[in-house]
């Protein structure tokens, strides 16, 4: 069943959809609802998503689909895909005992994305659907300041996504080497939890990160009491230790860092990660980032100083309530 188009305004801005899209995304709605080749596309895209459903952080074989979309939808036919599935994924919500402001919450970073798209290049439109799959298809859940994905050890470990955002480089996959070795004793397939951080939620504070983990373990406890996760994971620039040469000690950063028990540091540079989150846009040249913050200076002179930044990995112990 999908939403009428004079429903849609009200939808989209329940998803936090930016106010200058919605008259776009409206008339795009109607053209390729009426059209049958396209609302064929359309159905195809969504059943392609919801495939194997239990299949924790499996990416849709989309690119395909999404490159059969009518040339003036190129930016925005993934936008359109989600909001196809939206009522499945409100159903599986429902189903499993979602409360209706987490749920709300979790698919409004559908709007946050296409607020960054916009910053970056003007016009509606997201390259992140890879990364908005896990919330349609009931992997993903905003607790708070924080965001959980469901995951298991060792699963899906080379999967790259796109997050966009300051902090969304928090938790991009299932890193191979946690175990025994990183003093986390599970068996690969151990359920755990993903950590992710977007942008524009405000400070990253030790309060509000406290707050997030009660959250989490509530949730998990009640809307997936089977899976039990033993640990929640963390892979992101933010962790690289060298990071402590610039920040203050009572950073939220570095303070953030230290819930973690970091498990190892990949040789191979990841220079454009803290470009792409810190100033939008992983292209800027180095020698032009701006100085305005301790965050954006430790970044950028770094950098100007011939350094290089490094994804860092690292996990706590998890236990829902």
């Amino acid at each position: 069943m999908l939403p009428d188009a004079d429903d849609l305004p009200a939808l989209l801005l329940d998803l936090a959809v930016p106010h200058e899209d919605v008259n776009e995304l409206v008339a795009q709605w109607r053209g390729l609802t009426g059209d049958p080749g396209t609302l064929r596309l359309l159905a195809e895209c969504v059943e392609e998503l919801f495939r194997e459903p239990e299949d924790t952080g499996r990416t849709p074989a989309l690119p395909d689909l999404l490159a059969s979309a009518p040339a003036g939808l190129r930016d925005t036919f993934a936008v359109h895909v989600l909001l196809a599935a939206l009522p499945r994924t409100r159903a599986h919500h429902r189903a499993r005992g979602v409360p209706a402001d987490v749920s709300r919450r979790t698919l409004a970073d559908l709007g946050r994305h296409l607020a960054v798209h916009r910053r970056r290049h003007g016009r509606a439109g997201v390259q992140s659907w890879r990364w908005l799959v896990r919330h349609f298809r009931g992997e993903l859940y905003q607790l708070g300041r924080l965001q959980f994905e469901r995951a298991r050890l060792g699963d899906h470990d080379a999967r790259v996504t796109a997050p966009t955002g300051l902090d969304a480089a928090i938790g991009l996959d299932t890193a191979p080497g946690l175990g025994a070795a990183a003093g986390l004793d599970a068996a690969p397939g151990t359920p755990c939890l993903n950590l992710h951080i977007p942008d524009f939620h405000g400070p990253l504070t030790p309060s509000a990160c406290d707050r997030s983990l009660a959250l989490a373990r509530e949730f998990f406890a009640r809307c997936f009491p089977e899976e039990r996760p033993v640990a929640v994971l963390c892979h992101s620039w933010l962790l690289d230790p060298q990071l402590r040469r610039y920040l203050p000690a009572d950073s939220n950063i570095l303070r953030f860092q230290e819930r973690f028990r970091i498990a190892r540091e990949l040789s191979e540079p990841a220079d454009t990660e803290p470009v792409r989150f810190v100033f939008g846009d992983p292209d800027l040249p180095v020698a032009t980032l701006p100085r305005r913050t301790s965050l954006e200076r430790a970044v950028g002179d770094h950098l100007r100083a011939g350094g290089h930044w490094y994804i860092g990995h690292g996990w706590f112990p998890f236990r829902a309530e």
